[in-house]
């Protein structure tokens, strides 16, 4: 594959710039997001089951503080902390990536062609 001279990152547009890179305080306030849309189903599934933080610390073998910090929202919630709380639970962990709808007038960039990013001297990541 022949490569053309790359553009610098500024000049390739607001579009092709999301290829690379998001604004980390949106994606700060997203996690945050996440983390309590996984704390709050974990409380109704403790709930749910009559279980109780203590119940949980016992059945994932750490201590109540730890589930203190998972619960809390503030603890950096990875996969596997979700897969081992499932699994303590004996629940299953369902993740789900929904498109999110856009106000009028915004640009869509999904439609966004690889290719003029590829002719531009920037690999495409799939």
């Amino acid at each position: 594959m022949e490569w053309q001279q790359a553009l610098p990152l500024h000049e390739l547009g607001e579009c092709a710039m999301g290829i690379f890179a998001r604004d980390e305080g949106r994606t700060e306030l997203a996690a945050a997001r996440v983390a309590r849309q996984a704390t709050a189903s974990l409380a109704g599934v403790l709930a749910g089951l009559g279980k109780t933080r203590s119940d949980l610390a016992k059945a994932m073998g750490v201590s109540p503080g730890r589930v203190s910090q998972i619960m809390s929202g503030d603890a950096n919630l990875t996969v596997r902390t979700l897969a081992a709380v499932a699994e303590a639970l004996d629940a299953d962990v369902q993740i789900t990536f929904l498109p999110r709808s856009q106000p009028a007038g915004a640009q869509n960039c999904a439609g966004t062609d690889s290719a003029a990013v590829r002719s531009m001297g920037y690999p495409a990541h799939h």
